[in-house]
Parts: structure tokens; C-alpha cells; sequence
């Protein structure tokens, strides 16, 4: 069996895929998971939002990072021939930008999975010629170590790690849609290289990782491979945050330790979200692919406490994380990019790293499989349509490297900031974010559905074919109809499928009160309740059809009443959709902080095909306050209101018609 699935995959470069190809987080095999991964490729989108931002993905996105990456600009491919010897020149850009070569890799392997394009391959495989030349042979492979002739794990603070993380993590998704293992022999040789060093409890290397995305790169390692030494150094990796005294020593000079880093407090008993964002969320993400194949009942129960930490506690409306550029972790500890104080969530000066972003819907992602519990795929969702796609102008090329709530001309001065931005820069220094937000558009059909036990869970929405086995080997193929999130109706066919009983798990989101399901348009007597799966179970057949009603009514929300800065003031949504309001939608002269919310505001959704590229606008009535004084305080009379009607567009949107002022939150006022 083992033969025929080796030669079915070296096949795959000349062959449509034909279903064996491990998904995206390969947890077909996993034994402590409740949903199960599609294969790469087994998803597409059609048509519909998703099926416009994959096409833009393929057409637009990574072609312009290619050239972006491989030319002199973000000289990143250029970094690797120095490494290799085959040209001249100093290392380029941060030192983790191999990780972010990788990750543009990892993303054509997603596209090369939906489109079969072997030019892709072809490309693919000069770059991994190049790279292979490059690494060292004891498998070590780090361009800025290497060109600047730095000794190899000597200072945490160059991501040796967080590379071998997106090395590994690509190798094993370009051998599952290819077949070819030039790649994955270059991440085997590598994570070679790491068990080697880092098994032993060397005190050199006890506290060394970082940016830990070796954790759950190794596990993908494992996953792919069967070499259970990587599985065990992966939890190495874990076993050892928080059990080593919290000290500067010479590995650790350039960034702050303890809380930034998660290394003040043990895993296991960690209680609250701590540290840079990124760190924390990848590091989360990589001990739940642990949990998934060792089935240890205190690792989920701190990774529970520690989603819930997340999502109730530091999280902004549009799904964002890492409230602060620089502050202290509730422990006082120095931090950057990250969490801070619970409810302490401030609008203009929000951080909110498009990575961290990502990094919380990776790591719902993967509570999704481990719980089947629908709760995980709303903050997925969350994220996508918000603050994810806030980090990518809509003409594909721009990027944000932080995305804040409310922006005000003045009032910031960016000259004295290194990653954020008044607009949406062609290239960023720091280019982590870029091919991680378009990796993650490139695979998001791969997050549509899971394999449940006995069935199919559909966890986004969208124009898509789905092509697929259950976990029992029979087939199944369906046909999805939607124009969400702007319409809430879904229509599912179903084009082929097994002759007996099994169940389809309906998504019904959190927002999504009053929905009804029915079958073949008739009631399915299945009770659709928000934040649940509906279940429905029973002997389908080819041509029956699932029809699904969201309601969509526009809706203000409100923060947490200890989020002391949005007090009295509400935020506008519609479905998944978070809204802003921007100042090219006010009347000239006039500024964000004039903009008032009436309570009965009576706000109208309107789809218009020609307004940045094609979407749901929200229009309706507003009040500008006309008797704004200067001063830091001043008596309180009742203020002067002229009526305006405005437009809001999705927060996603934002910062696509020139410099613009923009806010999520507006104060309220209460009718007499």
C-alpha cells in the first residue's frame, strides 16, 4: 500500500490530485481530534467573495511578492544565493526573512493544489535548488547567520527558529500536492541538525526558542514523515518554557525575556495570554498539534484557558490581537507587539499585527478539529473578513503592517514608528505579514470543511466544490451556492455521496439568531442555534439540496464595560462584516472625532458592484456635533448636532481612497 501511495504521488506533477494529498494541517491520522482535515485541493473556490479574492491570490498577490522577494527589493531570494555562493552582496532585510520566503512558497503550493499550473513547480524548483546549495552539511540553513558569519545558535533574537518553523511547515506541504521530496529533504536535514542540539538539556539551549514556529513545524514533520524524534522534540520545545530561571545570559541579549517570550510561567499553568502576540498564538497553535497526536488532558486544559483568555478577554471587535506596539505584560514584564492588561484595548494606537491575526484564526483553526465546536470556526471567520484582509490593500500590493480601530490625522507621528503607517506600504521591511496573510487566502478553502466522524462539518461559507472521503473512505461531492457575507442564504447540493446515514454539520454563527434549515424546501426539523453546529443526520442522496437562511440585519455593538475607551459608544456589523466609518464618507472639513451614532440609527445594507471592487455598504443617518472648542477640558452643555447621512465600509476596506481618517467605534446618542 505504501508502494502505490509513493508512486500515486509522484505522479501528482503530470496528474489532477486524485484525494491523497494530507491537508494544510495533515490530522487524518491524528488520534485526538474531532474533525479531520480535507486534502489540499479537495475545496475550491468557485465564485462569490472568496472565489474573487483566490483568483486576485493567484493572478495578482504572490506573482508581485514573487517579484517583490526574488528581485532586489526584498532580496530575499538574493539572500539565499549569497548563502550559496553563487553571487555577491551583504544579507538584505530582517533576520528572519528566509521564514517569509518560505511562507510565499508555502502559498503556491496551495495554489498549485487548485490550479495544477506546472510552471509553479518549475519555479518551486529552482528556488529549492538554490536553497539546497545554500544549506550547510550538517543541515543547517539561516542566510543572515550564515553570510555575516555568526555563530549558529548563539542569540535567540535571530529566529533561527521561527525559519526552520516555516521551512518545515512548507516542505511537507510542497511534498503533499507535488509528490517530490527535494524540499522535504531539506527540512528532514535540518530537523536533524535541531534534535540533535536541542534534545540535550544543554543549558546553553534551554530557554532558546523564540519565535516557535519549529513546534509546530516538527509536528508537521512528524505528521508527514513518521520520524517520531520530531514529535518528541516538538514537546521538548514545550516542556521546557517556564522551567528555567528568567535571567539575561548572552543567547538572550536584543529582546526582552520572561513574559515576552512565554517563558515566565510554564504552559501547563498558565493562566492569561502573555507577551508578543505572535509568539504566544504560534506557540498556542504548535501545542495544540501536540495535543492532537498525545491526547494530554493539561495541555488542552491550559490551552482552553488560554482561548478563552484570548477571546473574552484581549481580543478587538474585528478579531484582532496584541493591543500594544510597547508596554508590560500584567506581570511587568517589558513586552512588544503584544498583549497587555485584560479589557485594556485602545483604538487609535492599537497595534494589532496582521501576523497576530492570522496566528489567532491558526490557532482557532486547530481548537476547531481538536473540539468540533463551532465557536472556533466564528473567530476563523472573525478574522478573515476583518483584520486579516485589513493588511492587504485591494488592488493586492499594498500591505499594513498594524491595524488600529480608529485613525486621526495629526494626532500620530509615524516618523518615529518602524512598522506602522498612515497608508498601506509596497513593500515592508519587516515583510513577515505579507506572505502570511496571502498563504492564509491561498488555503482558506482548505478551511471550509472538516471530516467529521460520521460526516461533513462546513465551516465557511462561500461559492465552492467540494470533492472529498469520509472518514470511512466513501466519496463525496458537493456543490456550494452563496453570495455571503453579503447574503445570508447558502444552498448546498449534494452531487454524490454514500448510500447510507451520515451527518452534514451546519455552521449557525454566533451573530446568526432566527436562522432556519431546510431540505429539498421543505423544513429539515433540525433547530438552527447560534453558536452550534445543526446536525442533520440521515440517508442522503445525489441531488438532495440544503438550503440554510442566516438573517442579516445590520446591528451595534458594544464592548465589555471595562473597556474603559469604547464606553458608551458602538461599533457597526453586519453578519461577520465589522464596518467603519471614513472621512471621505463625511463632508469636507469635517473630522472622525465630529461623528456621532444615533442609538435608533436607522442603517440600510446596499450591495454596489462598482464601489471598491464590489460590496455591501452600510448607509444611514449620523450626527456631526458643530460646537467643538479647543482646550483639554471645558464646561458641559448640551451640544449642537446637524443630521448627515454617511456610508460605512467594511473595516477590511479601510484606507483604499487616499489618506484618509477612519474610526470603528463612534459615541452614541440616546434619543430624549
Amino acid at each position: 500500500m505504501n508502494m502505490i501511495r509513493s508512486t500515486l504521488c509522484m505522479m501528482a506533477v503530470a496528474m489532477p490530485l486524485a484525494g491523497f494529498s494530507a491537508g494544510e494541517v495533515d490530522n487524518a491520522r491524528s488520534p485526538h481530534v474531532t474533525l479531520r482535515s480535507i486534502n489540499l485541493g479537495d475545496c475550491h473556490w468557485t465564485d462569490g467573495f472568496w472565489g474573487s479574492k483566490f483568483k486576485e491570490c493567484e493572478e495578482v498577490m504572490l506573482p508581485y511578492m514573487g517579484e517583490v522577494l526574488k528581485g532586489d527589493v526584498g532580496h530575499g531570494y538574493n539572500n539565499f544565493k549569497i548563502a550559496a555562493g553563487m553571487m555577491q552582496g551583504k544579507h538584505q532585510g530582517f533576520p528572519w526573512h528566509d521564514g517569509d520566503f518560505f511562507k510565499w512558497m508555502e502559498a503556491y503550493c496551495y495554489v498549485y493544489a487548485n490550479n495544477q499550473d506546472p510552471k509553479i513547480v518549475k519555479e518551486l524548483d529552482e528556488c529549492i535548488a538554490v536553497i539546497a546549495k545554500a544549506q550547510e552539511p550538517d543541515g543547517y540553513l539561516h542566510t543572515k547567520i550564515q553570510i555575516d558569519g555568526i555563530p549558529h545558535f548563539s542569540n535567540r533574537r535571530f529566529h533561527e527558529m521561527y525559519n526552520c518553523g516555516h521551512l518545515y511547515t512548507a516542505a511537507c506541504i510542497h511534498h503533499r500536492v507535488t509528490g517530490k521530496s527535494n524540499f522535504l529533504d531539506i527540512a528532514k536535514k535540518n530537523a536533524d541538525l535541531l534534535y540533535k542540539v536541542f534534545k540535550p538539556e544543554n543549558p546553553d539551549y534551554v530557554r532558546f526558542g523564540f519565535n516557535q514556529t519549529q513546534i509546530m513545524g516538527l509536528v508537521e514533520l512528524y505528521r508527514t514523515t513518521g520520524d517520531k524524534r520530531y514529535l518528541e522534540l516538538a514537546e521538548i520545545f514545550i516542556n521546557r518554557r517556564g522551567k528555567y530561571k528568567v535571567e539575561e545570559i548572552a543567547s538572550t541579549q536584543g529582546y526582552p525575556i520572561g513574559d515576552m517570550v512565554q517563558e515566565r510561567v510554564a504552559l501547563r499553568k498558565e493562566t492569561e495570554a502573555v507577551g508578543h502576540a505572535v509568539l504566544a498564538l504560534y506557540y498556542y497553535a504548535g501545542a495544540a498539534d501536540v495535543y492532537a497526536e498525545t491526547g494530554e488532558k493539561a495541555l488542552i486544559d491550559a490551552l482552553d484557558r488560554l482561548w478563552d483568555n484570548v477571546v473574552q478577554r484581549k481580543m478587538y471587535v474585528t478579531g484582532a490581537v496584541g493591543q500594544t506596539h510597547y508596554g508590560a505584560s500584567s506581570r511587568r514584564d517589558k513586552i512588544e507587539e503584544g498583549f497587555i492588561d485584560e479589557y485594556m484595548m485602545p483604538n487609535m494606537t492599537a497595534y494589532n499585527e496582521t501576523c497576530a491575526n492570522i496566528c489567532n484564526a491558526m490557532f482557532s483553526d486547530r481548537m476547531l478539529d481538536i473540539h468540533g465546536e463551532s465557536k472556533y470556526a466564528d473567530i476563523m471567520e472573525l478574522v478573515l473578513f476583518n483584520s486579516g484582509l485589513s493588511g492587504i490593500s485591494l488592488d493586492g500590493e499594498h500591505y499594513y503592517y498594524s491595524n488600529p480601530l480608529r485613525k486621526i490625522h495629526g494626532a500620530r507621528d509615524y516618523s518615529k514608528m518602524n512598522t506602522e503607517s498612515p497608508d498601506r506600504l509596497p513593500y515592508l521591511e519587516c515583510f513577515c505579514c505579507p506572505p502570511n496573510l496571502v498563504r492564509t487566502i491561498a488555503k482558506s478553502s482548505n478551511w471550509a470543511y472538516g471530516i467529521a466522524p460520521n460526516g461533513i462539518a462546513v465551516n465557511l461559507y462561500g461559492g465552492n466544490v467540494l470533492s472529498t472521503k469520509l472518514q470511512d473512505g466513501s466519496a463525496l461531492k458537493l456543490k456550494q451556492e452563496s453570495n455571503y457575507p453579503w447574503d445570508g442564504n447558502v444552498k448546498i447540493t449534494l452531487e454524490a455521496c454514500k448510500p447510507g446515514a451520515f451527518e452534514i454539520w451546519l455552521r449557525i454563527p454566533e451573530w446568526a439568531e432566527g436562522s432556519t434549515i431546510k431540505i429539498n424546501g421543505k423544513d429539515a426539523g433540525v433547530e438552527a442555534v447560534a453558536g452550534s453546529f445543526a446536525k442533520i443526520g440521515r440517508a442522503w442522496k445525489a441531488g438532495d439540496a440544503v438550503e440554510l437562511s442566516m438573517p442579516m440585519e445590520v446591528r451595534l455593538v458594544e464592548g465589555h464595560p471595562r473597556i474603559e475607551e469604547v464606553r458608551n459608544q458602538a461599533a457597526v456589523k453586519r453578519g461577520p462584516v465589522v464596518y467603519c466609518l471614513e472621512s471621505p464618507d463625511l463632508p469636507e472639513g469635517t473630522g472622525i472625532l465630529d461623528a456621532y451614532l444615533p442609538v435608533e440609527a436607522d442603517l440600510d445594507a446596499k450591495y454596489d458592484p462598482d464601489f471598491l471592487g464590489g460590496l455591501v455598504s452600510i448607509e444611514g443617518k449620523i450626527l456631526l456635533r458643530t460646537d467643538r472648542e479647543e482646550g483639554m477640558y471645558r464646561p458641559l452643555e448640551k451640544p449642537a448636532f446637524k443630521s448627515y447621512k454617511a456610508r460605512f465600509v467594511p473595516y477590511y476596506a479601510w484606507s483604499n481612497r487616499g489618506d484618509s481618517e477612519m474610526t470603528v467605534f463612534l459615541p452614541l446618542v440616546w434619543d430624549d
